[in-house]
């Protein structure tokens, strides 16, 4: 699946803002019925375009009252190293989001924890599982805006 066309969009529009609504309301907004949207759905996962269904939690109810954004410098760039935090990252579970970069860092994780006790435990879980040479963290005070849903575009064919 290449390209996507307008009804496919606004499939994955909607299932994107809450994937609990019912075939049915989805096929109603994309302007179809029933059987139709169902078999697109399918075919938009067996293509890998929707990747899984979840619920989203508010991370404060749950305990994780901090979100850290923590940028890495590696020490080398070897195959080893990249194997070895990627396995780290893995295997904490508060890391929650990992990326390699272009430019000043190398990684940037997002992190949710509970305080700054928390945060503590996590870094040196980390430091102590693969060798860092530099570590930045941004803690941040307010979540302003947060979506799991992409722009993609339900308007124009």
């Amino acid at each position: 699946m290449t390209e996507l066309d307008l009804i496919d969009r606004k499939i994955l529009a909607e299932l994107m803002r809450d994937a609990t609504q019912p075939v049915a309301q989805i096929a109603d907004k994309a302007g179809l019925s029933q059987t139709p949207c169902w078999k697109r759905i399918q075919k938009l996962e067996a293509a890998g375009v929707l990747t899984g269904r979840v619920a989203l939690a508010d991370p404060a109810r749950l305990g994780f009252g901090l979100t850290v954004f923590v940028g890495i410098e590696a020490p080398d760039h070897s195959a080893e190293w990249r194997e070895a935090f990627a396995t780290a990252t893995q295997t904490i579970p508060e890391i929650m989001e990992a990326y390699r970069m272009a430019g000043e860092m190398d990684y940037l994780l997002r992190i949710a924890v509970s305080d700054m006790a928390g945060f503590d435990r996590l870094y040196k879980r980390l430091t102590d599982a693969v060798p860092i040479k530099n570590v930045t963290s941004y803690f941040a005070m307010e979540r302003m805006k947060f979506t799991t849903a992409y722009p993609v575009d339900t308007n124009s064919r």
